[in-house]
């Protein structure tokens, strides 16, 4: 790359700048942290006068807040009060109309919850407390008024039963007896008798509706029936044919005498009951509902009055705190423009200073490594770096030179290892070698383009860094960012290229940290198909297992572990394909007095002759493109026969199953390196059985 030409440092400062360059170095006299403590030193003073304001007009607030809020509960009381008193207003009248017992209690209940609401909640209610004696004054003769009512309507039931219905009982009597001692059917006194007890009906007819429901005319009604009767009784006489008539119409006179004084007498006391009704309920019943509305008023206008205190509190607050707020910003703003220019300007020098040095200029000294701020601090640090990098480029020079030799001495190496490959002739490790390359090649690959392209980006991050436009934080952000995600490319690849590699070495199935015990098979296999629940949630396999409790096996439970979840993987990838549902079983059984038979079965796709042939090997696989590699059952085969000294079986039938048989010793005679033979890539597989599709 050719090396970028140095710019000419400015030696001095142009006259728009002197004033605020002395002014800088006057703040460049306080240490940064003490620049940036003023700053927020500031901010807290703002936060503070504002606090003590707002704290003051809070107390005012709060002060106002309480006086609507306490309004608004006396007028719940108000409004509370208002509607039991009209509620038991209502049930007086409806007791006065049809008297009962469930009445007079509901009317006693709310009497005691009326004056229960003027004791215990009017009383200590702040504002009510005042007129609480007028209410209860009012609520008292609503409320003695309806005992004198109730008083005078027991006096009207006994005038009504004794002075009405007595005599009529009586009367009815007498015409029964006036018409049982007229012998004749033409008697001449049976006309007047029929009109005096048709009047006589129509009398109790009226006086019963005028008692239940005050009608005028039913009360002139009965009174002229009455009257009727009374004259009838005269002309009755005068036709009268025996004593016993005769006697029988005078204690009739009487008696009708009687039901006419009655009638009067009930209406005179139904009078005096309307007008207690009307003068004593429903009067005070009006005075306090009149003492309530004016409470009401009294407390709308305090409210009222509570809220433009609010208000006005309110809005004086507002306008201190911005005007508070508008005199500190400009305050810390500049501040802070003159604290920032004191670092951002020196900054600009070392910037200046850095891009003579990555362009090469290394002859140019750094500025301002006199003063004594932190920034300071860094310019000597910058001119040390100078001063290493003019060694670095020494270095370089001899670092060059010795990798022209170590280059050099690098092909020699790679021609000898290529004729010792050629001299030893290793068909297997070409094939493994092969395998490898194949499916590491693709993160290798993928690692390298993120590599070249991270190279580029770098190389023109350094051409923007060494331009002569300052770098802006967002291309340094750009940068940091594609930095960021090559770097989490690079690791996940890598990473894939080592777990590539980390299968290919246990296709020798590294014996030697292998743990050997005795373990229960039954208890081993619960352990591994615990482990493998999240790929059952994940597919609609169903696992059967039937091992024997009673079975324990000398080897290697490590080793049996990854078997299972070899073939549990294989099936669930191969054999359930596209979440088709099947099942897994897993047999075991004693095979004489030495070996354990294990019998692992699926009911999926199963394989082809071509599939089965190669189903051990390396690095084949049937879903390369979906990132199988291939090794699974190579591995599953290598710790069968090598580290559990044993044989397995394979059977299958394309689109009936597949069935791996394992035959292996109780104590196992693998494990060793002498026992294991080299892994060269010809192994013996073993025979299998092979049913055609």
């Amino acid at each position: 790359m050719d090396p970028v030409t140095p710019q000419p440092a400015d030696t001095e400062p142009r006259p728009d700048r002197r004033g605020r360059t002395g002014l800088v170095g006057l703040v460049r006299a306080v240490p940064i942290r003490w620049r940036i403590l003023s700053i927020a030193a500031l901010n807290s003073l703002v936060v503070l006068v504002l606090v003590s304001l707002i704290w003051s007009g809070a107390r005012v607030l709060r002060t106002a807040w309480d006086d609507v809020r306490q309004v608004r509960e006396s007028d719940k009381i108000l409004a509370l009060l208002e509607s039991e008193t009209g509620r038991l207003q209502n049930l007086i009248h409806r007791y006065i109309n049809q008297p009962s017992p469930d009445l007079f209690a509901e009317i006693l209940l709310l009497r005691e919850a009326v004056l229960g609401t003027l004791t215990n909640r009017a009383s200590t209610d702040p504002m009510l407390s005042g007129s609480v004696e007028e209410l209860e004054r009012a609520t008292e003769r609503f409320l003695g008024g309806f005992g004198d009512l109730r008083a005078l309507q027991t006096t009207i039931k006994s005038t009504y039963e004794n002075q009405v219905q007595a005599p009529a009982r009586d009367i009815a009597a007498l015409f029964a007896v006036i018409g049982g001692a007229t012998g004749q059917r033409d008697a001449l006194i049976l006309p007047p008798l029929g009109r005096a007890r048709e009047a006589f009906t129509a009398m109790l007819v009226a006086a019963n509706s005028y008692y239940l429901s005050l009608s005028q005319q039913a009360a002139e009604e009965a009174q002229q029936n009455t009257e009727t009767i009374e004259r009838t009784i005269p002309v009755m006489s005068s036709l009268a044919d025996n004593d016993l008539q005769k006697m029988a119409l005078e204690k009739l006179k009487l008696r009708t005498t009687a039901l006419r004084d009655g009638l009067q007498e009930l209406t005179d006391q139904l009078a005096k009951r309307s007008d207690l009704l009307r003068n004593s309920i429903d009067a005070s019943q009006a005075a306090t509902i009149a003492a309530i509305d004016a409470l009401s008023v009294k407390m709308r206008q305090r409210e009222q009055k509570a809220q433009e205190t609010f208000d006005r509190t309110l809005t004086g607050i507002s306008r201190k705190v911005l005007s508070i707020a508008l005199i500190f910003l400009g305050i810390i703003m500049t501040a802070g423009i003159i604290i920032a220019l004191s670092i951002r300007l020196p900054l600009q020098q070392i910037l200046s200073s850095m891009h003579a040095i990555t362009s090469g200029n290394y002859d140019r000294r750094v500025a301002g490594t006199e003063a004594k701020d932190e920034i300071g601090a860094m310019a000597r640090a910058v001119e040390v770096f100078r001063e290493n990098a003019i060694d670095k480029r020494k270095a370089e020079n001899d670092l060059r030179e010795s990798k022209e030799k170590a280059e050099s001495a690098l092909l020699e190496l790679k021609t000898a290892q290529q004729n010792l490959i050629d001299a030893e002739r290793l068909a297997a490790l070409g094939s493994l070698v092969a395998g490898v390359a194949h499916e590491v090649n693709n993160p290798i690959g993928i690692s390298l383009t993120v590599a070249s392209s991270f190279t580029r980006r770098a190389t023109t991050f350094e051409a923007e860094l060494k331009g002569d436009t300052p770098l802006r934080r967002s291309q340094l952000d750009e940068f940091v960012r594609s930095t960021r995600d090559a770097a989490q490319q690079l690791v996940g690849n890598l990473q894939r290229a080592a777990e590539l590699i980390q299968s290919f070495k246990q296709v020798a199935v590294d014996r030697s940290h292998a743990e050997r015990r005795q373990f229960n098979l039954h208890e081993a296999t619960d352990q591994i198909v615990a482990s493998l629940k999240p790929v059952l949630k994940r597919a609609p396999i169903q696992l059967d297992i039937d091992v024997p409790e009673s079975l324990v096996i000398d080897g290697y439970p490590g080793a049996y572990g990854q078997i299972l979840t070899n073939l549990f993987l294989n099936a669930a990838n191969h054999a359930f394909t596209d979440g088709r549902a099947g099942t897994i079983t897993i047999t075991a059984r004693p095979r004489g007095n030495d070996d354990v038979e294990i019998i692992f079965a699926d009911d999926g796709a199963g394989m082809t002759p071509d599939v089965q042939r190669q189903a051990f090997d390396p690095f084949f696989t049937t879903r390369r493109n979906e990132g199988g590699t291939g090794l699974g059952l190579h591995i599953v085969y290598n710790l069968v026969t090598q580290q559990l000294g044993g044989r397995m079986m394979l059977e299958s039938r394309l689109g009936q199953g597949t069935t791996f048989r394992i035959i292996m010793p109780k104590t196992a005679t693998g494990g060793t390196a002498s026992a294991a033979p080299p892994i060269d890539g010809n192994l013996q597989w073993p025979t299998r059985t092979i049913s055609s599709s």
